[in-house]
């Protein structure tokens, strides 16, 4: 069956492929739509929808979008967005200035605890001060041999509460959702099984998510278990939420996980590519039906 990957990076935001090699990789990898979701960040895909231009794979231009949820930073993933509408354009700006400073305000901490250069060397590494990630800013520590991993960057440095943290001032969940709506794309709630919360929780998340116009969640992703693919299943059909799936593909931040390999999507499930007019059966009839703009 055709692969449908709806959620990956570029270096626009914290991958480590340029959109077009992105999108080679995900042509060699039998992928037949790529969703390329960069954080914060459309800058990738005009570059994307050319590299993908006679090569048989639909491009769909898609982002995530930072939210604050109570004292939770969530994830949503917009799909199918117009990348030139001025709602979404603002928001993004917005964004990107809140990112900035936290990049900078990350590197200060860092220096202060004797960790020179940390700013620049992670600087370095991203597309501009406004793409700068805490992804971009634990790469620099493991490079610099400050840790030994990558996730102990974040362990040590970079998680909540941590000598590094700086909270951001990202925007409500019910932003980020007008935002995607605003641009005719689908709201999607990134991986829910990664963040720090009880399965009550969880389920709060999505339920809020979805009164103020989500339509969709993750459910099949590449670092999730069976046990908790199928539970998310079970609650994108309790919630009536209708099921996304993806890769969350970074390249060498996180070189375990591969372009296009994760889950099945749970039987019962509702895909999310109906909500743009695609059947809900994984087979070549889906890229028989032309894209809406």
């Amino acid at each position: 069956m055709p692969v449908i990957d709806l959620h990956s990076h570029s270096q626009c935001s914290d991958g480590s492929l340029s959109p077009a090699d992105l999108v080679a990789l995900a042509v060699r990898a039998g992928v037949k739509a790529l969703a390329l979701t960069d954080h914060d960040s459309v800058d990738g895909i005009r570059e994307a929808q050319t590299a993908a231009e006679g090569t048989g794979l639909t491009l769909i231009a898609g982002v995530e979008l930072s939210a604050i949820w109570g004292v939770h930073n969530i994830h949503v993933v917009g799909l199918q967005v117009d990348i030139e509408h001025p709602i979404l354009k603002a928001g993004l700006a917005q964004q990107a200035g809140a990112r900035a400073e936290r990049g900078r305000q990350m590197g200060a901490k860092l220096e202060a605890l004797g960790l020179k250069g940390a700013y620049e060397g992670a600087l370095a590494l991203a597309s501009s001060p406004d793409g700068l990630s805490r992804t971009h800013m634990a790469q620099w520590l493991f490079d610099a041999g400050h840790v030994s991993t990558i996730q102990q960057a974040f362990d040590k440095y970079l998680g909540p509460r941590k000598p590094a943290a700086v909270p951001m001032p990202w925007a409500s969940l019910a932003d980020v959702v007008a935002w995607i709506k605003a641009a005719g794309g689908v709201a999607v709630v990134a991986h829910p099984g990664r963040y720090d919360m009880s399965r009550t929780k969880m389920r709060q998340l999505l339920a809020d998510f979805k009164a103020v116009g989500g339509d969709g969640m993750e459910v099949a992703t590449a670092t999730e278990k069976p046990d908790m693919v199928a539970y998310l299943g079970r609650l994108s059909q309790q919630l009536e939420l209708l099921a996304s799936q993806g890769s969350d593909y970074h390249g060498k931040p996180a070189p375990w996980i591969a372009l296009g390999r994760f889950p099945t999507l749970p039987a019962g499930c509702v895909p999310i590519w109906t909500a743009w007019g695609w059947p809900a059966t994984n087979t070549e009839s889906v890229f028989d039906v032309e894209l809406s703009a």
